[in-house]
Formats: C-alpha cells, sequence, structure tokens
C-alpha cells in the first residue's frame, strides 16, 4: 500500500512528524529527568511508535471513499454525547481539566472524538439539504442545535478547543450557503455570550472564582496575557516562551541546544514551538508556520477540485480545524494569544490525541485521493443519492 492523492500533502505531514520527533527529543529532557532518571529516549520511541501508528491509519483511511464517511458520521455524533457527559462528571483531571476518560484500557480526550464527529455531521447535514438550506426551522436549527450542545459539553473543562471547533463549524456553514442573516444572528449571539462570560469573571470576587474550578483558570490566563510587568505566579510561562524565542534570533541556536527547555513546564506539548523558534530560529519558525498554510492551500485547492459537496465540506472543515488549532498554538508561544491548551498537531508530545489527528489526515486524503480518480457511471438510484449533489462551492464560482 503506498499513499495517494496529494503528493505535496504527505511531503508536509512527512515534514511535520519528523521535525516535532527532534522537537520532543529535545524537549523532555527536564520531564525525563523527573520522571525516569533522565532517560529521554522512551519519549522519542514513544512519539515515533504513535506517529508510525498515525501513519499507518492515514494509509488505510485514505483508501476508503469518502462517501463512507456519511454513514459514520451519524453513529459518532451519537456516540459523543456520553463520551462527553461522561468525562464531565467521571473524567480523569490531569493539570486541573477533566478532559480524559479512559474506556477498555485507552485514555483519550472525548472531545477530540466529538470534533470529528461535528464536523462530519455538519457537512454531511448541509451536503444533504441543500434544496432547503434557507430553512431555518428545518435545516439550520436542527445543525445549529447539534454544534451548541457539543461545543457547550467541551467547553467546561476545554474552552479553546470548544471555541476552535465552533469557528471551524461557522466555516463550513457559511460555504455551505447558509443565509448570512442566520451567520449573524450566531455571531451576535456568541459576542453577547462572550461578554457576559468577561464581565462574570471580572465582577465576581476573586475567593468566589476560586471555587469555581476553571473559571479561575479563564480568569488568570486573561490577567497574565494582559499583564506587562513580571509576575511570576500568573506570567511565568509566557516570560519563558519569550526568552526562548529572543534566545533564537534569526539563525537558532541548534538542535539540542535550547535553555528554555529546562523551564517551560509544557515545553513539549503547548509551547513547543517556542523551543523550536528557540533552536531553529526566526527562519526555522517561518518555515513550520508556512508547511500549516501551505497545506492549508493544497486543503483548498482538493475542495475545488471536488466535484461532491460532502467531499468538499469535509475536507475544507477539517483542515482548516487542524491549521487554525496550529496557528493558536504558534500565537499563545509568541504571546498573541493567552495560553490555551491547545497542541501542535503532529509536532507535539501526545498519545491517542496523534491517532485522532492521523484519522482527520486520512480523511483528507481519502478526499484527495479520489477526486483524482474518474468515478464509474453511475446508475439512476445513486444519481437520486442526495449526498452526490455538486460541488456547492465550484458551482458558484
Amino acid at each position: 500500500m503506498r499513499p495517494r492523492g496529494d503528493i505535496y500533502m504527505w511531503g508536509i505531514i512527512f515534514a511535520l512528524s519528523i521535525w516535532g520527533l527532534l522537537a520532543i527529543y529535545s524537549s523532555t529532557g527536564a520531564l525525563a529527568y523527573k520522571k525516569n532518571g533522565g532517560n529521554v529516549e522512551i519519549y522519542l520511541f514513544q512519539q515515533a511508535g504513535l506517529l508510525l501508528m498515525g501513519f499507518v491509519i492515514m494509509l488505510s483511511i485514505h483508501t476508503i471513499h469518502y462517501k463512507y464517511f456519511i454513514g459514520i458520521s451519524k453513529i459518532l455524533i451519537w456516540l459523543s454525547y456520553p463520551l462527553l457527559i461522561y468525562t464531565l462528571f467521571f473524567g480523569i483531571e490531569i493539570n486541573g481539566a477533566r478532559r480524559w476518560v479512559s474506556l477498555l484500557g485507552i485514555t483519550f480526550q472525548a472531545s477530540d472524538v466529538a470534533k470529528l464527529a461535528i464536523i462530519m455531521f455538519v457537512t454531511r447535514e448541509l451536503a444533504r439539504k441543500q434544496e432547503t438550506i434557507d430553512d431555518f426551522k428545518k435545516t439550520f436549527l436542527p445543525i445549529l442545535a447539534h454544534i451548541t450542545a457539543i461545543c457547550l459539553l467541551i467547553a467546561p473543562e476545554n474552552l479553546s478547543t470548544a471555541l476552535v471547533l465552533f469557528a471551524t463549524c461557522f466555516l463550513i456553514l457559511f460555504i455551505g450557503r447558509v443565509k448570512i442573516k442566520h451567520l449573524a444572528l450566531i455571531t451576535g449571539s456568541v459576542l453577547l455570550a462572550g461578554l457576559l462570560l468577561f464581565a462574570f469573571l471580572f465582577v465576581v470576587p476573586e475567593k468566589a472564582i476560586k471555587n469555581m474550578g476553571r473559571f479561575a483558570t479563564w480568569k488568570h490566563r486573561i490577567e497574565s496575557f494582559g499583564k506587562h510587568e513580571y509576575d511570576p505566579d500568573k506570567s511565568f510561562q509566557n516570560d519563558h516562551a519569550k526568552m526562548a524565542i529572543a534566545n533564537g534570533g534569526i539563525f537558532g541556536v541548534k538542535p539540542g541546544n535550547s535553555t528554555e527547555r529546562n523551564f517551560l513546564p509544557e515545553a513539549y506539548s503547548d509551547f513547543i514551538y517556542a523551543i523550536i523558534a528557540e533552536e531553529y530560529g526566526l527562519i526555522g519558525a517561518l518555515i513550520m508556520l508556512m508547511l500549516y498554510m501551505y497545506f492549508l492551500y493544497r486543503a483548498i485547492r482538493i475542495v475545488l477540485k471536488s466535484p461532491k459537496a460532502f467531499g468538499a465540506l469535509i475536507a475544507v472543515g477539517l483542515s482548516f480545524s487542524l491549521v487554525l488549532q496550529a496557528l493558536i498554538n504558534m500565537a499563545v508561544a509568541v504571546n498573541l494569544f493567552p495560553v490555551t491548551g491547545l497542541t501542535l498537531p503532529l509536532v507535539s508530545k501526545g498519545g491517542t490525541s496523534i491517532l485522532l489527528t492521523s484519522v482527520a489526515f486520512g480523511v483528507i486524503m481519502s478526499v484527495s485521493r479520489y477526486i483524482e480518480q474518474d468515478e464509474p457511471e453511475k446508475d439512476d438510484e445513486q444519481k437520486e443519492n442526495p449526498f452526490e449533489t455538486e460541488n456547492i462551492i465550484t458551482a458558484n464560482t
């Protein structure tokens, strides 16, 4: 079995994976010293094993025609609800957040499953209901209800993921020709909810906030982001990330020579981009940024070439979600965004999140592969398939 589809996208996936391995090997020294006496190779082999498994997953999924994900999306969406509810009440708490769930000996974030599920479900519904897309009650409201429910279940323990997911779904709705006035209603509601949350965080007394779980974390991160003076309790991560970037300069201190990796608590995860900027300099940091942006560009090319609505929407939705996550991670590292906890796809140290991310890449590559192949003549029943509608993006251009 060999990779098919867009060869440039496969190249970007491979480049990010190799670069991630080098960065993990360099940034896990402090973690290895605390956990296993300094044996960094353990984390290198763990990451390599996960990436290898992820690559096998990508290869396997990209051989499946993307039309079969139509049925899978409906199963996943209804599976996501009990998983997210279970996580809220019985999930494993790590670093003050209850985001993980352990089932059958496998520990994973339910939000990763839900993210795939809702993106695939929204694209399915938009492709299926293009004839009634302007109907608020029949089409728009049911789709919005699922998006809102999933995001609200994710938000209490993982607000950043919920916001990225909501933004991705908003983009899919826009491309899917949902009425502008309906999208304006969503925008107004989100802005109002954001203002109310912001006011709540800074009006309620500090003592009350401390007893309200993640609300205290959100407030401290916003305060830390807005502070200019040195505050070791609230700006430790941001300060050392800026030091790493300053140390790197234009050409970097070379791989393995980072000093800030010993101070940043999440140097191998949330702040791995800062370590990359330190070791590879401004040039290396820009190259990594351009890799993600070029991946998005190639995904847009897939979208424009896709003859069917479902393929176009699912490719752009999953690609935008992955690249937006990467951009936010980078923005946090350079202090353009408050700390979020989002990782750098395929680069940050991970577990099952890498495997679920690989599923998303596999679906994207499935669309890439099959739009390049001539489809056989369809019988009458297939021609009436509502999912086989013309690509609504290219139809309007």
